[in-house]
């Protein structure tokens, strides 16, 4: 952990892009038909005065980070632009450190600022895990290492503080000298509350056909997928019906599959998704379902969700928290309540996710058996940078299902010029695919191959075009809703 190389940031451009949803998305409280993704290019300097940049890339999420439906879409752009306008500030006045003791040493301090500001915590960890991506890439281009070099070979610096006492006496340095990247990750596919799940739930003129599946049952047809995640929308009559169409199609044309339900904070109680979870298993037309359920991740609405705990539930099937993860504390919290999941998102951090991994070996050590479990989820993790690290991330954690809606929701790399897209296509020919449309992610079988991803940075060996991307607007200093709040 000593040799862990030392640096300093030292500047950061800002960009951002737009793309139209080819099919709109619906999770949670909101139904998304486009999507802006802020894309940065960072400058790191070495002591011995040698700089390199590093890029990373993040879709600026509406109503997921922050729900509050009193504010705007785009005030909840404008809070994300605040989180990472602060980690910049943070990270450059620190000086020299290494990778991880600039993400540790300003942690509280930037969800100090970040509360000031009115930002929520998972708010408040947006910029830096934007900033500890490009840093991460910049210092493997500097140095010839892959992300998965720079993780097992500790040159990030990653350790237990006092940030994490749980782990104190826990070897990381040998945690993560055991991890490795798989070249193929298999794909678990999105169904949204909105989705499509036959032609028949289609409207005259609904279709795109733009040589993309749109229907579940094109979906499963087409990528022959194992795995998919069910979204819930919190009226359990409602979900039990759709459901049924979904088991219905999912029955017919697979001989085995796995799925995992995701509540995305429709329920306001334990109580209120174990009633799901048990008119489920009485109804004979999910049985097969039921059995393929692998755990339910987030059912509870945040605010209460760390309240109270879930063993009823959890005693059946195992529960995970993804957006009341918004804390380095907040895992061992969920514990504490009979949570035994929780999800690895880069829109929540990489250190987090390692370091939430670590705690995962060490309590299954200690228990002698799969006692907590940590699983790969989204955020509309468009195709080039953002799904890149993502993937890279999650294999090396030893996760073989990863959340993928991007490919669903978004026609590939549509959204980037020509030259961009045939550069990624270049790099990265074993995750990519271009034909008469746009570059394509390459999903066969129901699995992506990942292995270009092993490359020096943090998984991106491709150039983006920056010149074709516009400037990020300044982030406002004063917390966005606050006007709102006093009726202006």
């Amino acid at each position: 952990m000593n040799d862990a190389p030392r640096l300093k940031l030292v500047e950061v451009e800002r960009y951002e892009r737009d793309v139209r949803l080819r099919l709109p998305f619906r999770f949670g409280v909101t139904t998304v038909t486009h999507a802006t993704q802020a894309v940065i290019r960072a400058t790191i300097a070495l002591p011995d005065g040698h700089t390199e940049q590093g890029v990373a890339a993040e879709t600026l999420a509406a109503k997921w980070f922050d729900k509050n439906l009193a504010l705007s879409d785009e005030q909840n752009l404008d809070q994300l632009r605040q989180s990472l306008a602060i980690a910049i500030e943070l990270y450059t006045a620190r000086g020299f450190d290494t990778p991880f003791g600039l993400y540790a040493g300003v942690y509280r301090e930037q969800q100090a600022r970040g509360a000031a500001l009115d930002l929520n915590p998972l708010v408040a960890s947006y910029g830096p895990a934007l900033l500890d991506r490009a840093i991460a890439d910049a210092l493997g281009r500097a140095t010839g290492h892959s992300f998965p070099e720079m993780v097992s070979q500790n040159l990030l610096g990653i350790r237990a503080t006092d940030l994490t006492p749980d782990l104190a006496g826990f070897d990381i340095g040998a945690f993560l000298g055991g991890l490795r990247m798989a070249p193929l990750i298999e794909v678990r596919h999105t169904v949204g509350l909105v989705d499509p799940i036959t032609a028949g739930d289609q409207k005259p003129g609904e279709r795109v056909d733009d040589g993309l599946p749109e229907t579940l049952e094109e979906v499963v047809r087409h990528y022959r997928g194992r795995y998919y995640k069910l979204k819930v929308g919190g009226n359990v009559a409602a979900d039990l019906e759709r459901l049924s169409g979904i088991a219905a199609v999912l029955d017919r044309a697979l001989p085995e599959y796995r799925a995992t339900l995701d509540g995305n904070e429709q329920y306001e109680s334990v109580e209120g998704i174990a009633e799901l979870w048990r008119r489920m298993r009485e109804t004979p037309a999910l049985r097969r379902l039921v059995d393929a359920i692998i755990f339910i991740e987030q059912p509870i609405k945040r605010q209460v969700a760390l309240s109270r705990p879930v063993a009823t539930l959890s005693d059946e099937k195992p529960l995970e928290i993804d957006e009341s993860d918004g804390e380095l504390s907040s895992f061992p919290a969920a514990l504490a309540l009979g949570y035994t999941g929780v999800s690895s998102k880069n829109c929540k951090g990489f250190y987090k996710s390692i370091l939430n991994a670590a705690r995962v070996a060490k309590l299954n050590a200690e228990a002698g058996r799969a006692r907590a479990f940590m699983s790969a989820e989204d955020l509309t993790t468009w195709a080039g940078v953002s799904v890149q690290q993502d993937l890279c991330l999650v294999s090396l954690l030893g996760l073989t299902h990863v959340e993928r809606n991007g490919h669903h929701f978004i026609d590939g790399m549509s959204f980037a010029p020509e030259a961009e897209q045939a550069a990624f296509v270049a790099a990265h020919p074993d995750l990519f695919a271009k034909g008469t449309g746009p570059a394509r992610l390459r999903i066969a079988a129901g699995r992506l191959s990942i292995g270009s991803l092993d490359c020096p940075g943090f998984a991106v060996a491709a150039g983006l075009d920056f010149a074709s991307m516009r400037p990020m607007p300044a982030a406002p200093r004063e917390p966005v809703g606050r006007a709102l709040a006093a009726g202006g």
